[in-house]
Order: C-alpha cells, then structure tokens, then sequence
C-alpha cells in the first residue's frame, strides 16, 4: 500500500512539472505582434473539448496538437504605448492572422 501512495505520489508530481504553467510577461516583451485582449482565453486541451473552438481552428487549419501556448477567442488589439487597457485577458500570441476572431500560441502579459 505504501509503495502504491508513492508510485502515484511521484507521477502527480511529475505531471505536475511537466505542464506548461501560463506565466505573465511584461507587454513590452511582446515580440510577435501587437499585444491583444481576448473576451476568453483557453488552453489547448480546453479548445480540444469545445467543438466550436476546434471548428474555427480547423477552419483556419491548425491542429490542435500543433498549438503551443494559450488560445485566444475574440481578441482586439492594444494600443499600450497610449496607456490601453484591457478588461478582459491581454496576451501577446504568435498567430493572430484571423482578424482576431482567434489567435494561437498566446502567452498572458501584464499592462
């Protein structure tokens, strides 16, 4: 019995390290393109269980294995040099081709 508490102790803690923990970065950071604020952001095991979130990313054909980092959903640009502001969640993403209609590979940033 105590051998088992360990084994699955051990696998929690592993699991645990080896999941990607979204991390805030500071906006100027942004290197990929205008810093964005999504009404919702996901990440991709989420947008793998929303079938219309899976939908749009077919649609603009990315697989969802491909997706490193977050999934925004309808997301508009900042102007952060103006002071923007975002109610929502601003993020700074690599792939924010559709018009912000969805953005992948999105990282938090702090304003």
């Amino acid at each position: 019995m105590q051998f088992k508490l360990a084994f699955v102790s051990a696998a929690l803690a592993t699991l645990a390290l080896a999941s990607p923990a979204p991390r805030n970065e500071p906006a100027s950071s942004c290197s990929t393109g205008p810093v964005q604020c999504c009404d919702s952001v996901q990440t991709a095991s989420q947008a793998a269980a929303d079938p219309g979130t899976l939908a749009l990313l077919g649609l603009i054909g990315v697989l969802i294995g491909d997706v490193t980092g977050l999934v925004g959903l309808t997301c508009s640009g900042i102007n952060v040099a103006g002071g923007g502001t975002c109610s929502s969640q601003a993020v700074c993403c690599t792939d924010n081709a559709t018009g912000g209609l969805i953005s992948v590979g999105c990282v938090p940033v702090t304003l």
